[in-house]
């Protein structure tokens, strides 16, 4: 049984990694079925990397929420050269020699594996950067997903899992002949098979794996032989990624993917340019959403010519009033459009867009549909578009501020205003309650049932079965998931607040350092401003919101409802004996494993970083330190051993 797991997992690697197989498809059916013959002889003998354990048989409840240990940013992007030209010239500010790994985007699905003495341990989906979803059940059933490692190793990987170009020709075909509705594109695809809760579903669609980031701390010295570990441990790499000196080879590289990118067997829709050296990474940092060390160029979007047939008028939350266009029907990347985006007032006097125009449309960031310009010679009609002079939902006299390119309603009792900021409250990213969609909070509204976002926890199940199509079950439901909710840490109740410039990232920076609510609402501009990430826009727009009245009487409320106001994740004492330290591990340590002193560390107060560079204050060296060791002893760094980690 040995021997069948470890020749069929090598010829799966040589056939979906590397498209180099040995040995033909009825020779691996021969010996998998052999090896499927003994394990219903021997159950007990499975092992682990079993490559039956990649065939379907588990029918799924759902899915759990996944803490992940290490923070997954999203990437700034850019759209010209001029935008990857600024950001080369905000590197060579600090590193005049530095290089880039220009990766191609997949345009997939982020994951995260997780390995535990080099087994896969749990899968999950990027969600909101801290939690995603626990999809471990399907991402085993991708077949170039390693299940064991070559060493006893505990890793953390990051990558895309997507859908190949044949794969999503066979599923749409199959889903055809069946009469239901075929999947828009192979990233729409791939999503909807790792939410599948039948796995047999999964292994039956032949998703693929590149992955490109080590994100537990790493031995690496650059993004570069990042790949190779990776690659040498048995993951599906990309190999067409280049090392350039300049932002001349950066711009060759992407016009030459551009070219070639429609004959590959997957889809992109960029080229991420990254500083290759992993210490130049660690120096230039974060900002709240984005590595200051990456970029994603996007591809130019795909663009259809529409007739514009009328403007909706909405209002959000901050009480912006939107233009957007209603069309005739086009096809745009893989969906058909009749709405798309206007922007603001002064977007539509910049392009001189007018009633009946024939119009561009294209989706922003490949996502939002947008109108992009007009037409020219295919004009109907000079009659201006009609902009209006009083708020669609409340009547209010609209502001349109000097500062400002959009139509403010500054109401705020605005109805519309009020639903959308109850609609951002319940989302998932916020505080996650389930069932309390925008249909429901309309509902809730027009029925005066909820008023704000304290009337949410004051709705009592008989309050509920009011609802139209609302029965006792699911007012129990939903009654539930807001009770739930209640015990959310503070910094999802912070970001369900709305608060202008402050997003998820921000919150969570927030009240780790403030840790509740009540203290965070008495800080003052400058404290807040100084936070690594944040600066004086959030802190103006937070300290401003508190100041106000209504929202110290927004807090009582929420305290009489019983709502947490506290922050629940990992809290370090200022006084902790590492506090604002930057520590380094390298080596191999004898009496604990890696991750085990990573936490330690981390609970005395200290930031681990994976490599050395002019901020790390010290380093953890153990048996057969390498480059790491050298750099530390080169830049004078503190340099210590196992026994003084043990001892502290």
């Amino acid at each position: 049984m040995l021997e069948l797991v470890n020749l069929l997992n090598q010829y799966a690697h040589e056939y979906y990694t590397t498209d180099n197989p040995s040995v033909s498809d009825s020779e691996y059916d021969r010996l998998y079925h052999e090896l499927l013959d003994l394990e219903q002889q021997y159950p007990e003998l499975v092992q682990a990397d079993s490559p039956t354990h990649r065939v379907g048989g588990k029918v799924l409840e759902g899915f759990e929420k996944y803490q992940h240990q290490y923070p997954l940013y999203s990437l700034q992007d850019a759209f010209s050269r001029e935008e990857l030209e600024a950001f080369d010239v905000r590197i060579r500010k600090d590193f005049p020699k530095v290089s880039y790994l220009c990766e191609l985007k997949i345009d997939g699905l982020s994951i995260s594996l997780m390995y535990e003495n080099g087994i896969l341990v749990a899968g999950a989906t990027r969600g909101d950067g801290s939690v995603g979803e626990n999809i471990t059940e399907n991402l085993k059933r991708v077949k170039d997903i390693p299940l064991v490692l070559p060493t006893a190793v505990n890793l953390t990987v990051r990558g895309e899992c997507y859908m190949p170009r044949s794969s999503f020709d066979r599923v749409n075909r199959l889903r055809q002949e069946n009469g239901e509705s075929e999947f828009a594109n192979p990233r729409n695809a791939a999503a909807g098979t790792l939410r599948q809760l039948d796995t047999a579903i999964v292994a039956k669609r032949n998703l693929a794996t590149f992955l490109y980031q080590e994100v537990s701390p790493t031995d690496m010295a650059s993004q570069d032989a990042v790949l190779k570990k990776l690659s040498k441990n048995g993951f599906s790499v990309n190999e067409q990624y280049i090392l350039a000196d300049s932002m001349d080879e950066v711009w060759e590289f992407i016009e030459k993917i551009n070219q070639e990118r429609k004959q590959l067997p997957y889809d992109i829709d960029g080229v991420v340019v990254k500083v290759n050296d992993l210490a130049m990474q660690e120096e230039l940092g974060f900002t709240v959403k984005a590595p200051k060390w990456a970029i994603a160029y996007k591809f130019p979007a795909e663009e259809k010519e529409a007739q514009l047939l009328s403007v909706d008028w909405t209002v959000g939350r901050t009480g912006v009033v939107t233009p957007t266009a209603n069309l005739t029907p086009v096809q745009l990347a893989g969906t058909t459009v009749s709405r798309a985006t206007l922007h603001n007032v002064d977007y539509i006097a910049e392009k001189d867009i007018r009633k009946d125009d024939t119009v561009i449309v294209y989706k922003a960031g490949d996502i939002i549909p947008a109108v992009l310009r007009v037409v020219e010679g295919k004009r109907q009609s000079e009659d201006k578009i009609e902009i209006p002079k009083y708020c669609p939902s409340c009547g209010s006299e609209l502001i349109h501020f000097e500062d400002e390119v959009a139509l403010r309603c500054i109401n705020p009792r605005c109805p519309a205003q009020i639903k959308e900021g109850l609609i951002h409250f319940a989302s998932r990213d916020a505080m996650n309650i389930a069932g309390l969609g925008p249909a429901v909070v309309e509902k809730l509204f027009d029925q005066q049932l909820v008023k704000d976002v304290a009337g949410i926890y004051r709705l009592t199940v008989n309050d509920l079965l009011q609802l139209e199509n609302f029965k006792e079950k699911s007012a129990n439901k939903l009654y539930t998931a807001i009770q739930t909710s209640k015990e959310n840490s503070a910094e999802k109740l912070l970001f369900g607040l709305g608060i202008r410039h402050v997003g998820s990232k921000a919150s969570q920076i927030l009240l780790e350092h403030f840790h509740d609510l009540e203290q965070l609402a008495k800080a003052t501009r400058e404290e807040v401003a100084a936070l690594d990430s944040l600066g004086m826009v959030i802190a103006e727009s937070l300290t401003s919101y508190f100041a106000q009245e209504g929202t110290q009487i927004l807090l009582e409320e929420l305290k009489e409802v019983g709502i947490n106001l506290a922050y629940l994740g990992k809290k370090v004492s200022a006084d902790a004996a590492l506090s604002g330290l930057i520590v380094v591990l390298t080596g191999k340590l004898e009496r604990l494993n890696r991750s085990e002193a990573k936490a330690k560390l981390e609970s005395l107060g200290a930031k681990v970083t994976s490599s050395v560079s002019k901020k790390t204050s010290l380093v953890v060296a153990g048996a057969d330190a390498g480059s790491k060791l050298t750099k530390a002893q080169e830049l004078g760094i503190d340099i210590r051993d196992e026994s003084w980690l043990e001892n502290l």
